[in-house]
């Protein structure tokens, strides 16, 4: 057990119980509790499997690659429309987590043999490029070096945002008021 979870748990309010059960499970299926990303994350031989999160109305786990699992129970939730490969189950109490401990049991167990299978996720993640960001990278090549020099995750995120617009106007402004947050190395929520 990990001492800065021990503390987070102390402090959550909400979703104590359901984060204890939830522990108890992971560390149950023999995962190497950490604290990463400020939540609870459990590990297989240095591979995180799943992370608790707490949010407003539920508590979830995680499945980082969630995407690999088979759901033969039908409760992972893919957690937006651009999410690619994590896969979430949402609890509202901790007797909805006893309810699903086999089913949680036998999906991480899934989640560790697909890990040691070297089963790899292929998914595209390019999107196209907006037309208004292409032109703005032709006026400005500092831009375009800038941008490529993002994390992918950052870039993703910049092309989401701008290209959510369904007008070219609201698209530009978007992109014009992001230019020195990216010329500067910045992502969009940083």
């Amino acid at each position: 057990m990990n001492d800065k979870v021990d503390a987070y748990v102390a402090q959550s309010r909400q979703w104590r119980e359901v984060i204890e059960e939830l522990r108890n499970i992971a560390l149950d299926c023999g995962l190497t509790e950490d604290f990463k990303w400020g939540k609870p994350c459990y590990s297989f031989e240095g591979t995180n499997i799943v992370v608790i999160q707490g949010f407003k109305a539920y508590c979830a786990v995680l499945f980082m690659k969630g995407y690999l699992l088979s759901d033969p129970e039908n409760v992972l939730i893919k957690t937006g429309e651009n999410t690619k490969v994590g896969r979430q189950i949402r609890f509202a109490t901790a007797a909805d987590v006893v309810a699903l401990e086999l089913v949680l049991k036998a999906y991480i167990r899934e989640a560790i043999q697909a890990e040691q299978s070297g089963v790899k996720v292929e998914l595209d993640k390019s999107l196209p490029v907006p037309a208004e960001l292409q032109d703005t990278f032709d006026e400005i090549p500092a831009l375009k070096n800038a941008f490529d020099a993002l994390t992918p995750g950052r870039q993703r995120a910049y092309i989401i945002y701008f290209t959510s617009s369904k007008q070219s106007q609201t698209r530009q402004l978007r992109i014009e008021k992001n230019i020195e947050r990216i010329l500067n190395g910045k992502g969009l929520n940083d």
